[in-house]
This record gives structure tokens, C-alpha cells and sequence, in this order.
């Protein structure tokens, strides 16, 4: 069942006890865990990362959107894949869990500050993932949405504007290594939640540097995190 814990609208000014008065999302690596998903379609975690990482390369460098699914199979006939594994994927999406610390970390933002997620899919694929954690988020902006991938600097704009909030009064949450200067390049404070080990892309570095969610409540509340 979904949680309503990420519903992020703040009851009264979201600065009175927040440092930012939004935080931002990756959704299918920095809320959810969906490599396990893709490995156990793959069948071998060795064959589920590099399916994921040949969709990581595809999708980080396709600029404007074409459909998610062609990215998931061209990524899976690259990695060595049987041709069922995407629809096996697609039809499997609901099996995507949030991390075990989402929920706690949820508990403390929510009402303090406006929570968004925009995610590199599309749109019925972004917002039934989405639901797997909340229903009612502030805004939830997929590629497909925006027109381009992450991280070209669309997404983030329309995610950003419809959400109602500044990038300097914005903290965005990554996932993945090219969120880190995709979020950075428009302002936006950058906590990287690098579950995976991933090393980063070009020269720009987050400011928070994490392998959990755990730290991301006393980033954003300060002395006002439980």
C-alpha cells in the first residue's frame, strides 16, 4: 500500500523551520530500490547491472524524450538479454519498493516543505511508480512530461515551477551520477543518496555525499529534524 508520508504541503511559511522550502526527487534510484527489480528480471545481478548501466548511459544521453520503453529494450539487448526481459519489467513495476528508510525520513519532512519527484520515464511507468511511495506528492514531472531526460535542464525547470519554489531555495535528491550536475548547474543544493557506489560524472561534486536517506531531515529542518 502506498504511503501518504512524502505529502509535502507546508502548513504556514515553509522557511519558519526549514532551510529549504522544497526538496526534490529522483524517483527510481534515490526513493525506490529498482535495481533489485531489474536484476531479478535479468536473473543475475551481474546481467541486472549491466542492463541498467547501458540504460543509465542511454537515457542520460538522450536529450529529447523518446519512449522509455525503447531505451529499457535497447539497454537490454545491449547487456546480452533475452527480448522478454522490458515487457517482463513493465509488466513487473508495481513490484518496486521504496528504500527502508523512506518512510521515517518522509514522516519528518512532511508539512514543512513541498516535496516533488521528477524522474526519467514516462509518464504512466513515472507516476505509477510514484504512487508505490506516495499519492500526494506536490508535483510529480516525468521525462516524457518535459519533453527531455534528465539531465538536460527541462525537467528540472518544470518540476521546479510546478512545484512553486526557487532553485536557490531547493534541495534536489539524486540518484544517480548525472543528477549530481544536472540539478547543480541550475542552482539547486545537491544531496547525492549513492546507494550504489556510483562514481560521479565530470567535475562538479554534491554538497551532501551520502549511501543513505538517514542524514536528509537535518539537512533540510537543521535543529527542527526529530
Amino acid at each position: 500500500m502506498p504511503s501518504s508520508a512524502m505529502a509535502g504541503e507546508p502548513n504556514g511559511s515553509p522557511a519558519d523551520s526549514a532551510r529549504f522550502d522544497a526538496v526534490l526527487f529522483d524517483l527510481l534510484t534515490a526513493l525506490i530500490d529498482s535495481w533489485s527489480l531489474w536484476n531479478s528480471v535479468a536473473e543475475s545481478d551481474e546481467l541486472g547491472l549491466a542492463w541498467r548501466k547501458a540504460y543509465l548511459r542511454l537515457t542520460y544521453g538522450a536529450g529529447a524524450y523518446r519512449p522509455y520503453e525503447d531505451i529499457v529494450a535497447a539497454a537490454a539487448e545491449e547487456a546480452g538479454l533475452d527480448s522478454s526481459a522490458p515487457a517482463e519489467l513493465v509488466e513487473r513495476w508495481d513490484e518496486l519498493c521504496p528504500w527502508p528508510e523512506v518512510g521515517e525520513v518522509a514522516a519528518q519532512l512532511r508539512g514543512k516543505v513541498r516535496l516533488g519527484v521528477v524522474t526519467n520515464c514516462s509518464d504512466a511507468l513515472g507516476r505509477r511508480a510514484a504512487a508505490l511511495v506516495s499519492d500526494k506528492f506536490d508535483a510529480v514531472v516525468t521525462a516524457e512530461r518535459a519533453g527531455f531526460y534528465k539531465p538536460r535542464r527541462e525537467p528540472y525547470v518544470l518540476t521546479l515551477d510546478a512545484i512553486g519554489t526557487k532553485p536557490e531555495r531547493t534541495l534536489f535528491v539524486a540518484g544517480s551520477a548525472a543528477d549530481v550536475p544536472g540539478a547543480a548547474a541550475l542552482g539547486m543544493t545537491v544531496y547525492w543518496h549513492n546507494r550504489a557506489g556510483l562514481p560521479p560524472v565530470g567535475d562538479v561534486h554534491p554538497d551532501f555525499h551520502e549511501p543513505t536517506l538517514d542524514g536528509l531531515p537535518e539537512v533540510v529542518l537543521g535543529s527542527a529534524a526529530r
